[in-house]
């Protein structure tokens, strides 16, 4: 369903005081659609009878706008005088108007630039990575260093899983498999805390098999 525009403002004028809106010559009008298909504010409708372009909401046109009678192949498209547009700029003094919306528009522009810088930097940033690793922990204590690691700091250990292939088979030394994440609770860098990570299970003796950022 085609959307009524004809409520908005054009710089504080209500739309429907300002008669800028094409009218169509239907003896000129051959029915190529150009304009019904190029208006983006479904000013046009097609009539399949007559095979002729009509105008149906016609306060839906932009302000200004002459596009359809600019590209319409057969001249069938006309306007108001450009005069009409400036009677009103003169008459109603929208600039004021137009300044303000110029200043809302440039500070909308601006959150939006620094948003788009504040997630393109946080995208640089390391903020989660996953371990996976293979050998004794039980006895290395490796769950409770970790515990201590993280205690008082801004970082975290999530998804924490340990798999031993029977427990006997854990107390008599066999390897295990043991995945992990960590996480900054900030959303800051984590790549220092990786290091001592990394230099923690070296120092244990136990194989990384993989790490992963996320």
């Amino acid at each position: 369903m085609a959307k009524d525009l004809s409520t908005q403002l054009w710089h504080g004028i209500k739309r429907k005081e300002i008669p800028w809106y094409p009218t169509i010559n239907a003896e000129k009008c051959i029915g190529c659609e150009l304009c019904y298909v190029s208006c983006g504010r479904e000013v046009f409708e097609y009539n399949e009878t007559t095979h002729k372009a009509t105008v149906e909401r016609n306060y839906n046109c932009m302000v200004g706008c002459s596009t359809c009678s600019t590209v319409c192949p057969t001249e069938a498209i006309t306007f108001p005088g450009r005069d009409l547009i400036w009677k009103f700029e003169k008459e109603y003094k929208i600039f004021k108007e137009v300044r303000r919306e110029g200043k809302e528009k440039r500070e909308k522009k601006k959150i939006l630039e620094e948003r788009t810088k504040a997630e393109a930097a946080l995208a640089k940033l390391t903020t989660r990575i996953k371990f996976e690793l293979a050998g004794q922990f039980g006895e290395k204590g490796l769950p409770k260093i970790l515990r201590e690691m993280i205690a008082a700091r801004p970082f975290d250990v999530v998804n924490f899983q340990m798999q031993v292939p029977t427990m006997k088979g854990a107390d008599e030394g066999a390897p295990c498999y043991s995945s992990f994440e960590i996480v900054s609770t900030e959303q800051k860098d984590i790549s220092e805390f990786a290091s001592e990570v990394r230099n923690l299970i070296k120092e244990k003796g136990i194989v990384l098999v993989s790490e992963t950022k996320l």
